[in-house]
């Protein structure tokens, strides 16, 4: 299987917007998972889990660097663009891209059914 990071959006505006993002991200794991992937969703194995609190910066700073780290042995980085493209997405993309993490690909899989 191929190893991929997974960048989609994490929190949110309010409390729907958070759930809308938990959803699509895990849409996006089964995506990888039929694609023959081994994906790492970083805020969803850190965050949404509740070993970290998103909510604290210090918290939600370890959480990305914890990810990030995993980047040594990725075979690439997946971006779900369904949703845009956050700030902490862009990170992840720019440290991707710094530490010559390729392929980058972008990946749409359609917004969260109850949205249709």
């Amino acid at each position: 299987m191929r190893r991929v990071i997974i960048e989609s959006p994490c929190s949110g505006k309010n409390t729907a917007e958070t759930d809308r993002h938990r959803a699509y991200a895990l849409r996006a794991m089964r995506h990888s998972l039929a694609m023959n992937e081994a994906p790492l969703l970083s805020h969803v194995l850190y965050a949404w889990s509740g070993a970290l609190d998103d909510n604290k910066p210090t918290e939600r700073e370890l959480g990305m660097r914890a990810g990030f780290a995993w980047g040594s042995v990725a075979d690439g980085v997946v971006v779900y663009t369904d949703y845009g493209i956050s700030p902490g997405m862009r990170e992840g993309i720019g440290i991707a891209l710094k530490r010559s993490i390729k392929p980058i690909e972008y990946r749409s899989i359609g917004v969260n059914r109850e949205e249709l």
